[in-house]
């Protein structure tokens, strides 16, 4: 029997994943065998900065690319909003699995909108992105920072920390929490992070046998529309420590693209909006990217 090895975090959402990319493995190739080999990253054990302050989300893939170099295991898990725009050459990303709900959520036990928050309401977030979008909306209440796993930010939210806080809603989902979102914030008014929803699955570049395995797992219409929002990223220089969002669904006619930069510090919003047909997300992307550009975003993003 053929053996796959699953590099992973060791989070509860991460082991969630990499336990669907595993169970989705086993059903596509009844003559594999797969296990998973958890570890921790940088990422989750430096939980008193932004992760902007500390190297960006990056800190979260470098350790399972360094067991897949070391061949302790054969491909990595990632949620693909966590995977920088450049992958380094020596991987490549063999599947993008079907997305699940791309949304934002408002959490909270007393709220149920972000109009009903009290003024100076205090709201966790360490996204810039909701940072931006929560101080375009709202420039009365006070943004605090927040990090750690799902679990970990729930529970400074019951203990009273924050009046809410904002989650992704698939990884609410993903964990049986869904009767934990006050609301869905939802394109167009809210926009996600790119790719936001979708998990890939990242191996060994050149590594044919591996991506042979992987390709049954590719959801072709999650790939287009995430790849679309990676090009736009990729194009404005995006990382965590830039407020970006984008969100890319299927027309009729093919791909609608919103992107969105934003000024934390201010609210300043800048939106743009652009169609294509369905295999032009990469044009497409550039030239949501451009229509921003135009409008002033990479003075407000710095370059």
């Amino acid at each position: 029997m053929k053996s796959l090895r699953i590099a992973t975090r060791q989070s509860a959402l991460a082991l969630w994943q990499a336990e669907h990319v595993a169970a989705r493995l086993r059903a596509a190739h009844a003559d594999l065998h797969v296990e998973l080999v958890p570890m921790t990253t940088r990422g989750d054990e430096i939980l008193d900065q932004p992760l902007s302050a500390i190297g960006g989300k990056g800190l979260f893939l470098k350790e399972l690319e360094v067991a897949m170099l070391e061949g302790r295991a054969d491909i990595a898990v990632h949620s693909l909003k966590d995977v920088p725009m450049e992958v380094e050459s020596a991987f490549a990303l063999g599947a993008v699995l079907e997305r699940a709900d791309a949304a934002d959520a408002l959490v909270s036990n007393h709220y149920r909108t972000i109009a009903e928050l009290p003024r100076g309401a205090r709201v966790g977030t360490s996204s810039l992105r909701r940072q931006s979008q929560l101080r375009a909306l709202r420039p009365d209440i006070q943004l605090a920072d927040l990090r750690g796993n799902v679990g970990t930010r729930l529970g400074k939210l019951d203990t009273g920390h924050y009046d809410a806080i904002i989650l992704a809603c698939a990884g609410l989902e993903r964990l049986g929490l869904a009767p934990r979102i006050a609301c869905r914030l939802e394109p167009p008014h809210w926009i996600p992070a790119v790719a936001q929803g979708a998990i890939a699955i990242e191996y060994r570049s050149g590594d044919r046998a591996t991506l042979q395995w992987l390709l049954p797992l590719d959801d072709i219409d999650s790939a287009r529309c995430t790849g679309a929002e990676r090009a736009m990223n990729r194009r404005l220089h995006g990382n965590c420590s830039v407020p970006i969002a984008g969100y890319c669904r299927e027309i009729e006619l093919g791909l609608e693209l919103t992107g969105l930069v934003g000024d934390a510090a201010s609210g300043r919003l800048l939106r743009a909006s652009a169609t294509g047909t369905l295999d032009e997300g990469q044009q497409l992307g550039e030239h949501v990217a451009q229509l921003l550009f135009d409008q002033g975003a990479g003075e407000m993003l710095g370059h």
